[in-house]
């Protein structure tokens, strides 16, 4: 999707910092699965579609600031959803459906995701799919990000409608994450291993726009999320909303962001 800001006219326009994102956990990807899929470079993926030009990965306000994280924060902030912070966070699993989008802009993109880090670090490992109306029609593509390098775009089918589940895994120190996307509804899977000097310090499931600009939909619905193998309402997440979305009250590991 072609921007209209680089990256840092987008951040100078925000007043944010950029950093990483959090893991997920997941049931790992058989390896025949796994081997079927190819990941797309983002020069390749630009070269069958339109160039992005921004990355996902944003902080949207660091934890001092935000305080006791009661209720969710104004609709400035890039991220929508639920963060966990913290220390020693090593694996993040969440599930959603892919929405049906209404385009109201080409410059409309949005991505649900799940990962580790980013609120509160400078890096964040995450994976999730994109939603871009650069065209002028919802596109999905599913994607990978060790930010902040740029996202690393999949081959693989993707579907309104889809039940995806994202996994980030990392063993404390290591520097080495696990990133596992499935496609539930078309049955298949990718898992990739990737390095980075990770902090270890948030955990999320999250939608992001990178423009600041949403398509319009009825509801994403996180499902099933745990962290570190234990429910996600454990952690008591910080709420966030975004654009015009807010998230509904968290129950165990499910929740929605909706229009507010």
């Amino acid at each position: 999707m072609p921007s209209t800001r680089s990256h840092a006219t987008v951040l100078a326009a925000l007043g944010l910092a950029s950093v990483g994102l959090l893991s997920a956990v997941a049931p790992a990807a058989s390896a025949s699965a796994a081997a079927a899929v190819q990941p797309q470079s983002l020069s390749q993926a630009q070269s069958q579609s339109q160039a992005h030009g921004v990355r996902y990965g944003y902080v949207p306000i660091s934890p001092a600031a935000h305080g006791s994280g009661i209720g969710p924060l104004a609709s400035s902030s890039p991220w929508g959803g639920y963060a966990a912070t913290g220390s020693g966070f090593t694996s993040i699993t969440g599930s959603w459906t892919e929405p049906a989008v209404t385009c109201n802009s080409r410059n409309n993109l949005f991505a649900p995701w799940v990962g580790i880090d980013g609120y509160g670090s400078q890096t964040v490992e995450q994976t999730g799919v994109e939603t871009s109306c650069s065209s002028g029609r919802p596109v999905y593509r599913a994607w990978y990000e060790m930010y902040p390098a740029q996202p690393v775009y999949l081959s693989n089918p993707v579907s309104v409608g889809d039940s995806f589940t994202g996994t980030v895994t990392t063993t404390a120190g290591s520097g080495s994450y696990r990133l596992t996307l499935v496609d539930n509804t078309k049955g298949w899977s990718y898992t990739t291993t990737q390095r980075l000097r990770g902090a270890n310090v948030s955990a999320e499931a999250i939608i992001e726009s990178p423009t600041q600009s949403y398509p319009s939909f009825n509801a994403v619905t996180f499902t099933g999320i745990t962290v570190n193998g234990n429910t996600f309402s454990a952690y008591r997440p910080i709420a966030l909303a975004s654009g015009q979305y807010v998230p509904t009250a968290l129950n165990g590991g499910t929740f929605s962001l909706i229009p507010g």
